[in-house]
């Protein structure tokens, strides 16, 4: 992937380490922290824990495990300053330091990205507020590579269109003022869907708020059009709801099916991929034992060979390793045609980089093999059937057989509810009857805790009954 040309990622990366790492610093000394666990991941992206060591973090703790000690004086708390329920959590914990331990803490709470009078109230409710320091860090874009940027909030969708909260239009239009004031306004905006309109025009606002703020510190360049940035386009995710719905098929999109991807890492069995470079299994452990260890990989384009595969179809991914392993084989032989000391020293240097390829090289092949075996699975092919049968416009009822008895083989639920919120959206929606069926069968093979699984997906539009008023009324 190559850097996007208007926007410096490793500039971003930097400041937002900067701010976190400033924010530790003003602790002064050892301190633990407690880390809200969705957080963990995209600080992990630009702060390493050596990092933090090095500015005096003694023991990092997650804050829905509840289990912080008293091991240091200081303590720092890093949560999402949008979330209740993560207040109240660290309202009680400071309030059980407080009654057990017999030393008196200093402790900082740090709002991520914004500091709320929600969790003002509720600090202050507790009777801690007046007890601790508290901070914000301003935590917006996080490059996940170089041309990819993500604001790594938990579960916006949901927020949006479940519970109706805009909070997250608010904070994305936030996150990109900042931008502006670097490179320049963006000259055109598009937006399509009426969350995308809501962010146009809440980032329009924000925009004249700014140029008629005269204290504003915004340089004259800041306030110009960018010439770096031609446009910005915003999509609302209820534009398209069948692709997230779809099985992904591409290299990257099926180990994301298979082992889940975030924050550029999946965890891998060790079985699947084998033990970590240099590191070997120890004699004595069982077949059992090492099925259950798992190994967290990067994934992202620092790894070439990755970088080449990753929205490449599935179904080439097989040529294309070939291709690099004989590429790798006839460099690593050519040491043999080496006939003088400064060939064979230049090949000495290329060494390291020919074993970093070989072992991505041995790792992807792996990873391919699992999923080849995935792929050629029944269960697999009888779901994509049923996928591209209700795309290509097939009479959605001649694939409830289908659906009734992948049911019946207990196949994930969330496997289920894709197809059936494919088929519903689609077809807009399912005809009563059919729609009550499958609901009976869900609670009777699931579960009947999942009422409200269903009900949420009812309130989103996604698993709805069909309506004649409906305009994708397909009889």
């Amino acid at each position: 992937m190559a850097p996007h040309p208007g926007i410096d990622t490793d500039a971003i990366k930097d400041e937002a380490r900067k701010d976190l790492l400033g924010l530790l610093e003003g602790v002064r000394g050892k301190k633990n922290l407690v880390i809200e666990q969705s957080l963990a991941g995209p600080i992990g992206l630009f702060a390493k824990f050596s990092t933090l060591q090095d500015y005096g973090v003694d023991k990092v703790f997650f804050l829905e495990n509840d289990n912080l000690d008293t091991s240091q004086k200081n303590v720092v708390f890093l949560a999402s300053g949008e979330k209740a329920n993560q207040c109240i959590a660290i309202a009680g914990q400071i309030k059980r330091l407080q009654q057990i331990s017999s030393i008196e803490h200093e402790v900082s709470v740090i709002w991520v990205p914004r500091r709320t009078l929600v969790c003002n109230k509720i600090l202050e409710e507790a009777g801690v507020l007046g007890d601790i320091s508290v901070e914000a860090l301003p935590l917006h874009f996080i490059p996940l590579d170089q041309d990819v940027l993500t604001l790594a909030y938990d579960d916006p969708f949901a927020d949006l269109y479940l519970r109706k909260d805009p909070t997250s239009i608010f904070l994305a239009a936030q996150a990109l003022m900042p931008i502006q004031h670097k490179y320049g306004l963006f000259p055109r905006i598009i937006g399509k869907g009426d969350n995308g309109r809501r962010l146009m025009e809440l980032l329009l606002r924000m925009r004249s708020e700014a140029a008629a703020d005269e204290n504003a510190a915004t340089s004259r360049r800041g306030m110009m059009p960018s010439s770096s940035i031609e446009s910005l386009i915003i999509i609302d995710r209820e534009v398209d709801m069948v692709t997230p719905l779809l099985t992904q098929l591409t290299y990257e999109g099926l180990i994301d099916e298979m082992f889940g991807i975030k924050n550029n890492q999946a965890e891998i069995d060790t079985s699947i991929i084998g033990q970590a470079p240099g590191q070997q299994p120890k004699a004595q452990s069982t077949a059992p034992q090492q099925q259950g260890l798992k190994r967290k990989i990067q994934l992202d384009s620092s790894d070439k060979l990755y970088d080449q595969l990753r929205d490449a179809n599935f179904a080439i991914v097989g040529p294309l390793l070939n291709k690099v392993a004989r590429r790798l084989a006839g460099e690593y032989e050519s040491r043999h045609g080496a006939k003088s000391t400064s060939e064979l020293r230049e090949f000495v240097n290329k060494l390291p980089g020919y074993q970093a390829e070989q072992q991505s090289l041995k790792t992807h092949t792996n990873l391919t093999e699992e999923a080849l075996k995935y792929t050629q699975t029944e269960t697999f092919n009888r779901i994509l059937e049923v996928q591209q049968n209700l795309v290509s416009g097939t009479d959605p009822s001649s694939q409830h057989e289908t659906i009734e008895e992948l049911i019946a083989r207990d196949l994930p639920l969330t496997t289920i509810l894709r197809l059936l919120c494919l088929e519903s959206t689609i077809s807009g929606g399912l005809r009563p009857k059919d729609l009550d069926n499958f609901k009976r069968q869900i609670l009777h093979a699931y579960g009947y805790q999942h009422l409200l699984t269903l009900h949420s997906l009812e309130k989103m539009g996604l698993l709805v009954a069909r309506t004649a008023a409906n305009p994708f009324y397909i009889p």
